[in-house]
């Protein structure tokens, strides 16, 4: 007889909806907070093309080899801070085991960075037998001031 009495509860068909919204809005905060520190290598402002070339999708891939001139005589390959000596080196042995058609060398460096700087790294990296080299650029954004003229 205990489950004959109270004020006519019985079973809800709906589903409460409040938690689920709750639990997706903390989701939502979380990956906001985190995707900016998922963003991989060394933050670099590079200089902006007069026009977008095709991307590379190569680039992207966790095996690329990605030489980065944020300041003069300052060079990542990847992640990690090199000299330049110890760039030809890590570059020689980043090469070693890929294929022919896979040996690219991509150079990004910051806009204060002097041609001389990044003529070096070119020349470090074709002394290890590279002769694909890609240099990175931002997207151009039609109003930006580098936009050519329509």
């Amino acid at each position: 007889m205990g489950m004959q009495g109270g004020g006519g509860g019985g079973l809800q068909s709906e589903i409460n909806v409040t938690p689920m919204v709750d639990v997706m809005l903390v989701l939502l905060i979380i990956f906001m907070v985190i995707t900016p520190f998922l963003q991989s290598g060394v933050t670099v402002a590079i200089p902006r093309g007069m026009k977008n070339p095709d991307e590379d999708e190569a680039i992207n891939k966790e095996s690329a080899i990605i030489v980065a001139i944020p300041k003069d005589n300052q060079y990542y390959l990847n992640k990690t801070q090199v000299s330049i000596d110890e760039l030809k080196s890590q570059v020689e042995k980043a090469l070693a085991h890929k294929k022919e058609e896979e040996k690219i060398v991509y150079i990004k460096s910051g806009v204060e960075v002097s041609y001389g700087e990044v003529v070096k790294v070119i020349n470090a990296v074709r002394e290890k037998g590279v002769d694909k080299i890609g240099l990175v650029a931002d997207k151009v954004k039609k109003g930006s001031p580098a936009a050519p003229p329509s």
